[in-house]
């Protein structure tokens, strides 16, 4: 007996998973998270904020990769579909430290929030920068004032020139100077609950969001990973036969 090789190597019938659905998927849950943490995220360090471009850029080449590995399905080509595997699971990997990363160090980009969120009051107003206009716009989505409560303000140059900015105001149209400068009055007229137990519950609920979707998605990616093996050693099998 002796191997053969077949004349015509058998093409593949049914195509992969389609993956360009799981790469929009993580392209759009990133750009999501990007853009509706985008205030929050420019109080934070550059380094704690790379989530989102990593979901960014992983959604981009899972795309490019879903179309290399229709491509090598429909040629039933082996060393292509093995390739495509190993590319799918580096992603993957990609994809699974990025989440880990965040989890085990999300005290640390919490307390990294903290301290540029009282250092943003610190510097309030005194230069026209992103981190004042990020101050503004937390205080007046969440209704919430301060770090950890109003009376921060109380520390800040901001205050002994001009008291309590108007973005902790409860009514935009009641805002006397006068009171906002002394605290006591300031409590009626304000917010009275501080900012980072807020920021960090809105953040956290949304990152979870992001890292159930992601991990759905990476879970759909063993899979297409899987049939890709599966499919090859099937190719394989078969451009060999017995006479």
């Amino acid at each position: 007996r002796e191997l053969r090789r077949r004349e015509r190597v058998p093409r593949a019938t049914a195509p992969l998973p389609s993956p360009q659905v799981s790469g929009i998927v993580l392209l759009a849950v990133g750009v999501w998270g990007r853009v509706s943490l985008a205030v929050y995220f420019s109080l934070l360090d550059e380094k704690a904020t790379n989530v989102p471009f990593v979901l960014v850029g992983a959604g981009t080449v899972v795309v490019l990769l879903g179309t290399f590995g229709c491509f090598a399905t429909c040629r039933g080509s082996t060393w292509m579909l093995k390739l495509y595997a190993m590319l799918l699971s580096l992603i993957f990997l990609i994809v699974l430290v990025a989440a880990i990363v965040g989890f085990v160090f999300r005290h640390e980009i919490k307390a990294n929030f903290e301290t540029n969120l009282n250092l943003a009051l610190k510097n309030y107003n005194t230069t026209v920068d992103q981190h004042s206009d990020a101050v503004d716009t937390i205080q007046r989505t969440l209704h919430c004032c301060g770090v950890q409560n109003y009376t921060d303000w109380g520390k800040t140059e901001y205050f002994a020139q001009r008291g309590i900015p108007q973005s902790c105001c409860k009514s935009q149209d009641d805002y006397p100077e006068g009171d906002l400068k002394d605290l006591n009055k300031a409590k009626l007229k304000v917010f009275v609950d501080g900012c980072f137990f807020l920021v960090t519950s809105t953040m956290e609920s949304k990152m979870s969001v992001v890292a159930g979707i992601s991990f759905g998605i990476a879970c759909f990616q063993l899979v297409g990973i899987f049939l890709a093996c599966c499919l090859s050693r099937y190719i394989t099998n078969n451009q060999y036969e017995m006479v």
